[in-house]
Order: structure tokens, then sequence, then C-alpha cells
């Protein structure tokens, strides 16, 4: 079981502002963290921008599921984690991680604020904590008494993809990633045809299939 990322966001009127990010990338290649870093970025902020307000979602794709939960105030929290990790774990770490944030940061600072400019140092104690899921659901149980049916579950993003649409177009018409990380999805892509990279490839196909969500 595995935490790879903890997001605290701002859903604008039209995008996402990343406030503060946590990420856990040590079980990955050393040269290709920094591609996956974006990639995650990336689709939390496409999950962020797609959830209505109020309304906690899962989007699941191959082994692994990206947990949000968007408050009525705009504030929204994304765990990207592995399928074998619990969900109702996740969102009890989600509501921590958000309400002890809208406590110690003044909300008039959330949608012009960045990671460089927000103080709020607790995330990755947070994701180093709760890679143990045992030790993190015995300490906040009480909390973790959630609805679990108010809880969307999308079990899968490929019907999404229109009649002829493929990634790598997608990947190349996209203003969200950068140089070296296209150039990464085109290496993968590459070795994937021969049957190497899966992890990498499954997270990558995961986000850009999130470019085109839409989450009701």
């Amino acid at each position: 079981m595995k935490l790879y990322s903890l997001s605290v966001l701002y859903k604008g009127s039209t995008k996402a502002n990343l406030l503060k990010a946590a990420y856990d990338l040590s079980s990955f290649s050393f040269f290709q963290r920094s591609s996956l870093q974006e990639f995650m970025t990336f689709t939390s902020a496409l999950i962020v921008e797609r959830s209505a307000l109020g309304s906690r979602a899962s989007v699941k794709e191959q082994e692994y599921l990206c947990h949000v939960y968007v408050r009525n105030d705009n504030l929204g929290g994304v765990v990207i984690a592995d399928s074998e990790y619990p969900s109702r774990v996740c969102f009890t770490l989600l509501d921590k991680v958000l309400d002890e944030f809208s406590r110690q940061v003044n909300s008039v600072d959330w949608p012009s604020g960045s990671p460089a400019t927000i103080q709020y140092t607790a995330l990755d104690s947070h994701l180093a904590k709760y890679q143990n899921p045992r030790e993190a659901d015995a300490m906040t149980k009480v909390q973790a008494e959630l609805d679990e049916t108010k809880i969307i579950l999308h079990n899968t993003m490929e019907s999404l993809l229109e009649r002829g649409e493929k990634l790598d177009d997608l990947v190349q018409k996209s203003e969200h990633l950068g140089n070296q990380s296209k150039a990464f999805y085109k290496t993968v892509s590459t070795l994937h045809a021969y049957g190497t990279q899966q992890q990498n490839m499954q997270f990558i196909k995961m986000s850009l299939l999130l470019y085109i969500l839409k989450l009701h």
C-alpha cells in the first residue's frame, strides 16, 4: 500500500490553483521523478477543476486511485494512492488536512497563493505518517465515519476517449505539460511497446485520460 501525493488546491472559476503539495516518489526511478511529479500535479488540478463543490470522488485507473474532496468554500484536496490503500483512510486524511489548512492559512490568500507563498508545512509529515494506513486509521477512526454512499467512484476512463482520439495527440496539445514531460511520455510510450516501464506508463495514461474527464 502506497500514497504518492497529497495536494491542497483552491477551485477557482476557471481553474484550480495549487497551494501546497507533498510527494513520495521513492518507488520510481530517480531520473523520472520530476516528470512524474509534474503529471501528478497536472492530474490533481484537473480533478479539482471538474469536481463540484461539496463533493467527494475516487477515480480509478489500473493500479492507481485519485481521491478528491472539494469543500463548499472552494478548498480542495487530492490524494493519489495505489488501489490497495483504503479509500476511507484517504478521505479521513483529506478531511484532516483541509480542516487544518483552513485554520492556519487565511482564506484571503487561497485564490492567489502558491506553494512558495503559502505558510503551511504539515503536508510532508502527514504523507509520511499515513503511509501506514493501519496506524493512521487507529489514530483517527473517530473522524473516519464517512457516508461512503456519497463518494462517487469512477471505475474506468477508457470510454471517455472519442473515436479516433490518441493519447499521443493529447500530450502534444496540452498546455499543462512541459517539454520535458512530453519528451518523457514519448520515451515511456516507446518503451511500453516493448513491455517495459509499465508502472509509469499506467500513471501517465491515467493523467492524460483525466485531461478530458468531466466529473459530475
